[in-house]
């Protein structure tokens, strides 16, 4: 099943086993964070949008909120749920989409997306995002991005992208995105700021290497293009960044409240 937005052929669900073993997870200190921000607190209901396999639903589940999972993709949910029960967290996995939950209105105090939010149709997701709150619950919107700064191993893979993908448009990122309040503002979220934060995250050889073949730009491949893309990478790898390949990571969020 694709996500709503995705580019032809990004079939997230195809990468699920990627995403789960290599995509680095939001770090103890996002959690921290947030907890400033009154989210992720031991009894609250989360509601976690476009869960993927469960990065944020685990971590909030692991602080003692009573959450719920949802992703339209079935393959995804499958690696949640082996993750959650592997660390003995309890998560409810729902398969359904971001702009309509299927659940009740004002059921819950948070709604969380992690890495997601620019799949949905924003509006309709900000939209059903203040229908489930309740009064004063918070939505917030989570991104864990590597920069591709120049002479590094993001900037290098994504230059490797590119010439197995031209057509990819998400190069080049600093890992900000602050387009996401406005559309909180226009669904009447008050109280909107942001934050963030930097840290550097270590990889294999093959956690980098999983961690690229879960890309949206290299998803898009055909199989034999995915394979391809990896073995280049491997050799890119060898020769350039010997292990373990640091690669610098920036924490982005927006946070607002349900009036």
């Amino acid at each position: 099943m694709r996500l709503v937005g995705s580019a032809p052929g990004s079939d997230f669900g195809r990468s699920a086993r990627d995403y789960a073993r290599h995509r680095p997870g939001f770090p103890r200190a996002f959690f921290d964070r947030v907890r400033a921000f009154n989210v992720g607190t031991p009894g609250q209901r989360v509601l976690d949008v476009g869960t993927g396999t469960g990065t944020l639903a685990r971590g909030f589940a692991e602080r003692g909120a009573d959450v719920v999972g949802l992703d339209p993709s079935a393959p995804m949910l499958a690696e949640a749920e082996r993750l959650a029960v592997a660390s003995t967290l309890s998560v409810r996995w729902v398969q359904a989409s971001a702009e309509e939950t299927g659940q009740s209105n004002h059921a819950f105090d948070v709604v969380s997306a992690g890495q997601c939010w620019h799949w949905f149709d924003r509006a309709r997701a900000a939209a059903e995002a203040r229908r489930v709150l309740v009064p004063g619950g918070r939505l917030l919107i989570a991104h864990f991005s590597y920069l591709p700064e120049p002479g590094s191993v993001g900037a290098a893979t994504e230059e490797l992208v590119l010439r197995h993908n031209p057509a990819w448009t998400m190069a080049g990122s600093d890992g900000r995105h602050p387009r996401w309040e406005g559309d909180l503002r226009d669904a009447g979220f008050v109280d909107v700021e942001s934050f963030e934060f930097d840290l550097a995250v270590s990889f294999t050889h093959e956690g980098w290497r999983g961690r690229f073949r879960a890309c949206n730009g290299v998803l898009a491949l055909p199989n034999d293009g995915i394979d391809a893309f990896d073995a280049e990478l491997q050799s890119l790898l060898a020769a350039r960044f010997p292990e373990p390949v640091v690669s610098r990571h920036r924490v982005f969020g927006v946070v607002g409240t349900s009036p």
